[in-house]
């Protein structure tokens, strides 16, 4: 099935300054003062622009920043990547491939037996959608990825 991730004045409309903010002028929202650095919930996580699945939540981590950090994206063509030298700084910047939002920032302190990335990401550019809400919201072909985490702890 095909979709459509592109940015539109219509999704756009509907964001809140700071997720305006965030996804189109590539702020940061203050750590452990935003909406899923704690969040342990399962599902996943969609560029709150376009809807594009791009994180699940088996792939999340408390890397101790206050942001949600994730090892890996959904899909290696989810996320891309560009040079950021903003803030005298040169850093990786991640960003949704469909609506091209700001997501927030890659870098190589990862879990190492998880490949060693660290995608830390601004709750802002985020929506959850929990694994109960899945099909309902459109997502039901990520549902697999549960079933089997839960097949997994319940054989523990």
């Amino acid at each position: 099935m095909s979709h459509d991730y592109r940015k539109t004045p219509e999704a756009l409309s509907r964001l809140t300054a700071n997720q305006f903010r965030v996804t189109q002028d590539g702020a940061t929202e203050t750590a452990f003062r935003n909406e899923y650095w704690d969040n342990h919930e399962a599902g996943i996580y969609v560029d709150v622009v376009s809807g594009q699945p791009l994180f699940s939540s088996t792939d999340k981590y408390d890397s101790g920043t206050g942001w949600p950090s994730f090892t890996r994206p959904l899909a290696a063509d989810a996320v891309r990547t560009e040079t950021d030298k903003s803030y005298g700084m040169v850093r990786t910047e991640a960003l949704s491939t469909g609506a091209g939002s700001h997501l927030g920032h890659v870098f190589g302190d990862g879990p190492v037996a998880e490949g060693g990335q660290r995608y830390c990401m601004n709750s802002a550019s985020l929506r959850f959608v929990p694994v109960a809400e899945l099909e309902a919201q459109g997502y039901g072909e990520y549902r697999s990825l549960f079933e089997a985490t839960s097949t997994e702890e319940h054989a523990s």
